[in-house]
């Protein structure tokens, strides 16, 4: 075996380490935790995009009030 051989076969070692690491041997990998905490962060900013749209409907509904009652 070649000294380029050799060193074909050792990259191609770590990048299998690597990948098993990256996806999981049988348990949750790095991507399915990635996927996870992206999955919470895509609900977190729902969650406030519709405590914004409520308390913008507060706001106006106080708006109006106070409009109401000066006149």
């Amino acid at each position: 075996m070649t000294e380029f051989e050799g060193q074909v076969l050792a990259d191609l070692s770590v990048l299998k380490s690597q990948m098993k690491q990256l996806l999981g041997i049988g348990q949750q990998g790095r991507l399915t935790q990635l996927e996870e905490r992206v999955e919470r962060h895509e609900q977190s900013v729902q969650r406030i995009k519709g405590l914004a749209g409520a308390m913008g409907g507060l706001l106006t509904m106080v708006h109006l009030a106070i409009d109401y009652f000066r006149r």
